[in-house]
């Protein structure tokens, strides 16, 4: 099983990969570095990846699900409700490529700020 670590300022989390195109370039890339953004409840960072959309791609994501946004090439991590959300929902801007879930509770994300320091490597490395 690929795990990997993601520090955003001073909160880790780690998480599984899916068995995903998305998956496996994220894998193949690492470690990457970004900034934090953060938008209602999700904080996302720019990768320099591509990818394209995938079949199966959603907006509304459930708790711990870690996307890609193909568009903005960002990786997005939704914890609670985003300026798009309805009622009870994570919702991101568009559809988007979920490709890892997140071991553990990722409401510690609340602790981010936009501009934090991020690294996502090999969980372990």
């Amino acid at each position: 099983m690929r795990r990997i670590r993601i520090q955003v300022g001073r909160v880790v989390l780690t998480a599984r990969l899916r068995n995903t195109p998305t998956a496996d370039a994220v894998w193949t890339a690492l470690p990457l570095s970004s900034t934090a953004e953060t938008w209602g409840d999700e904080v996302y960072f720019s990768v320099p990846l591509s990818v394209p959309l995938e079949k199966d791609a959603r907006q509304i994501l459930e708790p711990g699900e870690i996307a890609f946004w193909v568009q903005g090439q960002a990786i997005a991590i939704g914890f609670g409700p985003t300026p798009v959300s309805r009622a009870g929902e994570i919702r991101l801007v568009t559809r988007c490529n979920v490709w890892a879930d997140a071991e553990g509770d990722v409401t510690s994300l609340r602790a981010v700020h936009a501009g934090d320091g991020v690294t996502v490597r090999v969980a372990g490395a």
